[in-house]
């Protein structure tokens, strides 16, 4: 774990070292996750949604926090836009609760009620938006303590407005008053660097830690993703107002002609977009299999290591961008005189 150079107000909402959040990943964000970020002095978001039996989630949460050394683990609580598959997310919270989680990140739709659960124990919350007007409407609407806005760039949902963080984040940090962190592309301590130079007090991160060792997926899953550059990921299900970046193979392609084909209703894209499509692909190692989310930071990824390695080498790689802006400021030593 590299020792703390920078503090802002989400090192310290969080109790954590460093600018840098791991998302939840869907089927993929576990104990093991949660504890090797927790461990490089970051905070990773298990996904109770990857483990709806009440009695297996308390096992997960227990393994998360006895791989912790101590250090905080996060809760991911993704609220669908279909009510029946949020149902089970109250329970989820209280059993993470009572396992003494106490930070969490909220995603998709407004979780009011959720939040207002979380709060009244005591929980620190995050929310996360696709659009810097979201940003705005979550930080006066809700009691959340800080706010994350992922730009065009990410994997999974990025929303409807198709805007890159390099306008977002600055909008974002410039028209919201809590603490704001930035998401999608990022992979690279240089972004970091950049981020916080836009105001934002941090980054999250989702597709550069899809090659982490402690991510279980299958190894030809993690090589397809080495292999990625920029351009490797596609949006599918804009027309449904759904959009989804995704790894850019087969399952993807089958949407896409759908779409140009003109389909209109959930049935005629439900084979493909099966959310246990991709436990499958993950499982079995057939990364052309499911809508698998990717997005444009795959182009960082060039090996498999351990997740604490990549927090350690974007830290590095933060720290000498840092160093670099300040030698190319003039005119400070004579100002401070």
């Amino acid at each position: 774990m590299r020792p703390q150079s920078v503090r802002t107000r989400i090192t310290d909402l969080f109790g954590i070292r460093h600018p840098i959040l791991c998302g939840g990943l869907m089927w993929l964000a576990d104990a093991n996750y949660a504890a090797a970020a927790a461990n490089a002095g970051s905070i990773g978001f298990m996904t109770a949604k990857t483990f709806p039996d009440p009695g297996r989630w308390k096992e997960e949460l227990e393994k998360a926090h006895a791989l912790a050394n101590g250090n905080p683990i996060g809760v991911n609580l993704y609220i669908s836009q279909r009510p029946e598959e949020n149902e089970m997310l109250s329970g989820h919270a209280d059993l993470a609760l009572q396992a003494g989680v106490r930070r969490f990140e909220t995603a998709a739709m407004p979780p009011a009620e959720l939040v207002k659960q979380l709060k009244d124990a005591g929980a620190v919350v995050i929310h996360k938006v696709a659009s810097v007007r979201h940003a705005v409407s979550a930080a006066t609407k809700l009691d959340i303590d800080a706010v994350s806005v992922v730009g065009m760039e990410c994997g999974g949902h990025p929303g409807l407005n198709m805007i890159g963080n390099m306008v977002q984040g600055v909008l974002a940090s410039l028209r919201v008053d809590i603490p704001v962190v930035i998401g999608g592309g990022i992979g690279h301590g240089r972004q970091v660097a950049g981020a916080l130079s836009f105001g934002a007090e941090g980054v999250i991160l989702g597709t550069r830690l899809l090659v982490a060792s402690e991510i279980w997926s299958h190894d030809a899953v993690k090589k397809r993703v080495l292999e990625a550059d920029e351009t490797s990921s596609r949006l599918v299900l804009a027309s449904m107002r759904n959009t989804y970046r995704v790894l850019d193979n087969q399952t993807a392609r089958s949407v896409a002609d759908l779409e140009a084909a003109g389909a209109n209703d959930y049935e005629s894209y439900r084979e493909h977009v099966r959310g246990t499509l991709q436990r499958e692909a993950y499982e079995e190692g057939n990364p052309e299999k499911g809508l698998l989310s990717m997005g444009q930071s795959a182009v960082f990824a060039d090996r498999i290591e351990p997740l604490g390695a990549i927090i350690d080498r974007m830290v590095d790689e933060m720290d000498e961008a840092l160093d670099r802006l300040a030698r190319l400021r003039v005119g400070r030593d004579a100002a401070a005189e």
